[in-house]
């Protein structure tokens, strides 16, 4: 039996894997979904480096854990176990990348997304009446995130979206080959996504070599899109 601990994306929380972790307890494994720090309904304050925040907030949660830790990143959640395995090798055994951003040291997200800026929401963002922080409209957010999600739940969905820190977007990832580079990594590709293009998961790749590849025939949120296909794969990575 493993730990699942399974980390969200950008304007997203703990709540996005809501279909896909019962799934995962019912075949007996633990599942852990948090709410990042800062991106809980009442968007608590965070520093001027969440991603260092996050990075120490599940890293903490992989170092209690009482069973092999599946540590999985979704989209800009990607950074986060990056940073985390960076600090706490010992404590994973497996890094999954779910159509995440799957960046080098010194690199940040802007980094990556800039170079195609006719995929994601760029210029559908804007800042939140916090400046630290960036929102997407809920119906602009839907035909890129949720193109193959059925209507009602791309709906509810798009709703809970909470501001995003800005900070997430530039902080430059902090890793080396001794601490991250030591732990194996998995990438879940998804074909359809129009926030994290395919040409953008297989660049990533290419730099940073994943075995297994695990290609879904969905949208960038599999976790309401193709909830059965994304569980076996993450059994599979057991």
């Amino acid at each position: 039996m493993a730990t699942f601990i399974l980390i969200h994306g950008a304007w997203h929380g703990g709540w996005c894997w809501e279909r896909v972790a019962p799934l995962l307890r019912d075949q007996g494994h633990e599942v852990v979904c948090p709410d990042l720090p800062g991106m809980d309904p009442d968007q608590s304050p965070l520093g001027d480096d969440p991603i260092d925040e996050w990075a120490h907030f599940v890293a903490e949660l992989a170092s209690r854990a009482r069973q092999p830790v599946i540590l999985v990143g979704h989209s800009r959640g990607g950074l986060v176990i990056s940073e985390a395995a960076e600090r706490v090798p010992d404590a994973i055994d497996c890094l999954v990348y779910l159509a995440a951003f799957l960046l080098q040291s010194g690199q940040s997200l802007a980094d990556v997304a800039n170079r195609y800026p006719e995929v994601g929401p760029g210029p559908l963002i804007k800042r939140a009446a916090d400046p630290s922080r960036l929102i997407i409209d809920a119906n602009a957010a839907m035909p890129i995130f949720y193109n193959l999600t059925d209507e009602e739940d791309a709906k509810a969905a798009s709703r809970r979206l909470t501001p995003e820190p800005l900070a997430s977007m530039v902080t430059r990832l902090r890793i080396s080959n001794e601490r991250f580079g030591r732990l194996p990594r998995a990438y879940i590709e998804c074909v359809h996504d129009r926030a994290v293009s395919l040409e953008m998961q297989r660049e990533m790749e290419a730099a940073l070599p994943c075995e297994p590849v695990i290609t879904l025939s969905c949208d960038h949120s599999p976790f309401y899109s193709a909830v059965p296909e994304l569980v076996a794969a993450f059994l599979s990575l057991v």
